[in-house]
């Protein structure tokens, strides 16, 4: 078994109709920070969204509000940027993290004060991401907060760091696949294989998941000494 396996993360993806929402955080070959975050839906609800960029950020908003019917769980800011640090999240849990990093805290201290989702049977994961920059060797963060049965009697709560390496990036997802329930991301994140250019990996991400249920996808590739970035929004309904 070869543990320093990078998996093809358009292939994988492919191999699995319902992933959820990702998380997926690295370094291309030439030296850029990675972020890239998709959500998928199956309920009509879920689906009736789109991403938006507002600065610096990305906001979720429905793409039909006549038809929006429970905001609580799907509508967030996904993707926050503090300077030279830039979070990912499923969730309002973005917002938490940033409060945390402006008061002095971190990532796990912010995390800790939150759960997974309150949407039982599924109990979804949050799953999260930090990318701290200023330096080329610069370093990241991912966590996934699950329950810790199938009752939500208790939340389980995983944090992982990385150094950044060359043409390596790290995924996690909320679903290890479909179902009913949907069953919660088993394991540590996925190793994949990052490609230097920016919109053959948006693409080769998009492609990738699955057609029916695919959202919205947005792709980041950031100087790590600068701040200074590209981008790139995906959205199945409207404009992007």
């Amino acid at each position: 078994m070869d543990v320093y396996k990078k998996l093809d993360a358009a292939s994988y993806l492919r191999g699995n109709d319902y992933p959820g929402r990702g998380v997926l955080l690295g370094k291309s070959p030439d030296g850029k920070a990675v972020l890239a975050y998709f959500i998928m839906g199956r309920s009509e609800n879920s689906r009736n969204r789109v991403f938006c960029a507002q600065g610096d950020d990305v906001m979720i908003f429905p793409f039909d509000e006549g038809k929006m019917k429970d905001p609580s769980l799907i509508i967030y800011a996904p993707v926050r940027t503090e300077g030279l640090q830039t979070i990912v999240t499923n969730g309002d849990q973005t917002d938490t993290i940033l409060h945390h990093l402006r008061q002095g805290g971190s990532f796990q201290t912010a995390l800790n004060t939150r759960s997974f989702e309150p949407d039982a049977p599924n109990l979804t994961p949050r799953i999260s991401g930090l990318l701290h920059l200023g330096e080329g060797d610069f370093t990241y963060e991912l966590s996934i907060l699950k329950s810790a049965d199938a009752a939500g009697s208790a939340c389980n709560r995983y944090y992982y760091r990385y150094a950044a390496l060359p043409g390596l990036g790290h995924l996690i997802h909320t679903y290890e696949e479909n179902g009913n329930p949907l069953p919660t991301f088993q394991g540590e994140p996925r190793r994949v294989d990052i490609p230097a250019d920016l919109d053959a990996f948006t693409d080769a991400l998009w492609t990738g998941l699955n057609a029916e249920n695919r959202i919205s996808l947005y792709v980041r590739y950031t100087d790590p000494l600068t701040g200074r970035y590209e981008s790139r929004l995906v959205n199945k309904f409207g404009k992007d």
